[in-house]
């Protein structure tokens, strides 16, 4: 079968992306990532299960990501979570799905959370967390055969099952938040000691801070971010500045190191409702090409709040 020039460049791209995220040949050169989310201030939950419970009522979000639109194959990631304190002092629970596909490959993810919330001072609370998950792999090596005729490769990966455990700090006062956290301590091998391939659930390790100022009685204003390390990955380091106008609208920009840069927009549809949007552009080599047209966030939450409830962290986190 012939393919155009333009095509082939178009798969070299995404089998590089494949084999760099979860697959490497030879010993110790194992990676793969957690998915990335420029609106990761709206999903906080799904990579600290401090965060649990900690909006002071039932919250819960969805969120789509499409990476590197027009790119066949490129990452997609879909995400749920509710959380909630729950009727014992200082304690909430959550909940996340996250499906992630990339290429052949299609990641579930199914994580509940627990987090115990103490006082430190009038306004501080400090969270402690703890994540347990199931993780479903699957890989279809067999859409791969026009790029490699390796034997190792031929074998499709259906529902390699395997459980996780992760935990995470998190601290925050009415105008600032910061976190620790490691959302999968196990490092899981989906193959056996005798293939040439692995595919590995490294350890990523997460920091998340912001701040919120109040530039005026119509004007907030809030710089956040995130830092993840992962072990043969690059560093990935997001910088965000979003400014909340009469606690409706949310006009944001972001910048991740060596990546993208992003544009963000949200409305508070009402004290219950938040919808928000994303729009980054790569600021490498990939971001050149003319197939790829950047990648996408859209997130919806929506606050459980009684008639006579009030929001017991600022809207802004």
């Amino acid at each position: 079968m012939h393919i155009p020039n333009h095509k082939k460049r178009y798969y070299r791209y995404l089998f590089a992306l494949f084999a760099i995220r979860f697959l490497s040949f030879g010993e110790g050169l194992f990676a793969q990532q957690d998915a990335q989310y420029t609106q990761y201030m709206y999903n906080t939950v799904s990579v600290n299960p401090a965060y649990a419970g900690s909006r002071g009522h039932i919250s819960a979000a969805l969120l789509y990501r499409a990476q590197w639109v027009g790119l066949d194959g490129a990452p997609q990631t879909q995400t749920l979570n509710v959380h909630s304190p729950i009727g014992y002092r200082g304690v909430g629970l959550g909940a996340s799905i996250i499906r992630d596909r990339i290429g052949p490959t299609t990641e579930d993810n199914f994580d509940i959370d627990f987090s115990y919330t103490v006082s430190t001072s009038n306004e501080g609370r400090l969270s402690f967390g703890l994540k347990a998950g199931l993780n479903l792999l699957d890989i279809r090596f067999s859409e791969l055969n026009q790029f490699t005729t390796d034997p190792i490769l031929q074998e499709d990966v259906d529902n390699r099952f395997s459980p996780n455990f992760g935990a995470g700090i998190y601290y925050h006062t009415q105008k600032f938040y910061a976190g620790l956290s490691v959302p999968r301590f196990l490092e899981t091998s989906h193959f056996d000691g005798e293939s040439l391939s692995t595919a590995r659930e490294q350890m990523n390790f997460y920091c998340i801070t912001g701040y919120v100022w109040d530039l005026n009685s119509y004007l907030k204003f809030k710089p956040t971010l995130l830092t993840k390390v992962a072990q043969g990955a690059p560093l990935q380091v997001d910088l965000s500045a979003n400014f909340l106008l009469g606690e409706k609208f949310i006009l944001g920009a972001a910048y991740r190191w060596d990546a993208a840069v992003s544009g963000m927009l949200g409305f508070n549809l009402s004290n219950k409702i938040l919808m928000g949007l994303a729009y980054d552009r790569e600021t490498t080599e990939l971001g050149s090409q003319s197939f790829n047209h950047g990648s996408f966030e859209v997130v919806f939450r929506y606050d459980f709040i009684s008639a006579k409830g009030n929001l017991k962290s600022p809207r802004f986190f």
